[in-house]
């Protein structure tokens, strides 16, 4: 019984630390992932999206809070305007969430492109979603009328992708909702 006791103490203590320990490694490698996801997954969304600006979006990015979550935005400065904004979200796809980077022109109020960010949709078929021929579509898009055609909309799906295609749209829906809530504050924050 004695035995067994100062196993299950030295096991407690083994486990205590291996958490301790992990949980720093993961506070420490946070900025270092962050920077990573910045610099190869969501920049060239970012350039894909914004046009027109000398500023740099990424190290210009503020961050807003909206129903408890925490919205990054980057914006696109021209002579010291403002002239667009972008920021991620997502919408459920085929095989897992759709990460879609949405550019918004501020004046137009429209629009101004959309770039996959991340997806794990199936190759070949769902992940056409990412291709030049559907993401083309959402280019200075109305921010009204954004649906697929099949549900009212202007939008047309990928053949054989639908729920890709929804997702993508989702997403972008979702994103039109963030932007006209944070509109007002994205003049004050950058004028």
């Amino acid at each position: 019984m004695k035995e067994m006791l100062k196993m299950m103490i030295v096991l407690s203590l083994i486990c205590g630390l291996s958490g301790v320990t992990l949980a720093a490694l993961k506070q420490a490698t946070a900025p270092i992932i962050e920077e990573q996801v910045l610099t190869f997954v969501q920049a060239p969304a970012i350039e894909s999206v914004l046009h027109k600006y000398n500023n740099n979006p990424i190290k210009d990015r503020k961050k807003f809070k909206m129903d408890g979550k925490t919205i990054t935005v980057f914006p696109a400065i021209h002579d010291g305007e403002l002239t667009a904004v972008a920021f991620e979200t997502s919408g459920r796809g085929y095989g897992g969430n759709i990460g879609v980077m949405v550019g918004f022109d501020i004046k137009s109020d429209t629009l101004s492109g959309i770039g996959i960010t991340t997806m794990k949709e199936t190759p070949g078929l769902g992940s056409r979603v990412a291709s030049h021929g559907f993401t083309t579509q959402f280019k200075e898009h109305p921010l009204d009328s954004m649906n697929l055609k099949k549900n009212g909309g202007s939008i047309d799906a990928v053949a054989g992708a639908t729920i890709s295609s929804t997702g993508t749209v989702s997403a972008v829906q979702n994103a039109i909702v963030i932007f006209n809530s944070l509109k007002s504050e994205f003049a004050k924050d950058w004028s």
